[in-house]
């Protein structure tokens, strides 16, 4: 009866009954459990376009518009991030300060241009101030310190890292913005003295060194808006863990092995 109300044939529905899943129906089941291992490595953080990006890397061969639906369908969800509009104008750089970037953030190798910048991560016992320092060639924290204080000795650790990595003698651009820390005259001298190319924002533009602020905000959204630490002591081990742990390696999964060898 229920077969001729819904004007179906009887055989038809018994063999949909007893009907195997279809291929697409079975590389969907396999696309769920890859998302879901995906999304739980990365502390169910990543959203659809990030799970896609890592999907590409494996040689998964789908679309966004799929993981997406996918991630819907099965309740999988990632933590977006919080929209900031900024409409700040721009003032003029002194004629003395130079900016070899130019908002250009590609590199064409490793260690030809770096980015450096401060954020500052709370915790109970204060704030807990971290610099680091970006290769542009694939976006790898290649330097970073972490201090109680926002002072000068902050950015030459972590520049001092970077350049400990480096080994090659070939000079690199390094690019910052205003801040005391990076005008002071011991820092100037101090890349100077290490054949690093100083160059320098506009005043004001966060736009031109967006690839450190893209970083501060994945860190924060991804860990440090999820975290509440009791001590600074705690907040480095989180940070480390993320910069190290989680961060980098996702980066140098997605490097050519050649080009992995030479970094390491």
């Amino acid at each position: 009866m229920m077969c001729h109300l819904l004007k179906v044939s009887a055989s038809g529905y018994y063999d949909w009954r007893v009907r195997k899943p279809s291929q697409r129906q079975q590389d969907n089941a396999r696309l769920v459990r890859k998302i879901h291992q995906l999304h739980q490595a990365s502390d169910n953080v990543f959203g659809s376009p990030r799970i896609w990006e890592d999907l590409q890397h494996d040689c998964e061969r789908c679309s966004l518009n799929r993981v997406a639906r996918l991630m819907k369908v099965n309740n999988i969800v990632g933590i977006p991030a919080t929209r900031q509009w900024r409409k700040r104008k721009s003032e003029q750089r002194p004629d003395y300060v130079l900016n070899h970037l130019e908002r250009d953030f590609t590199a064409q190798q490793p260690n030809a241009k770096w980015v450096t910048d401060i954020t500052y991560i709370p915790t109970r016992e204060g704030w807990l101030y971290l610099a680091v320092v970006i290769d542009l060639f694939r976006g790898i924290v290649v330097g970073w310190s972490m201090s109680h204080t926002m002072e000068k000795q902050l950015v030459i650790q972590a520049l001092l890292i970077a350049l400990w990595q480096k080994k090659q003698q070939e000079p690199v651009i390094l690019h910052y913005d205003q801040g005391s820390q990076f005008t002071s005259h011991e820092y100037q001298r101090f890349l100077k003295d290490h054949n690093v190319v100083s160059s320098m924002s506009a005043v004001g533009s966060c736009y031109d060194n967006t690839t450190a602020e893209r970083f501060f905000g994945l860190l924060k959204r991804e860990r440090v808006n999820r975290r509440n630490y009791r001590s600074r002591s705690e907040a480095r081990t989180d940070v480390f863990d993320y910069i190290e742990r989680f961060y980098n390696q996702r980066k140098k999964c997605k490097l050519p092995k050649m080009t992995q060898t030479a970094l390491n």
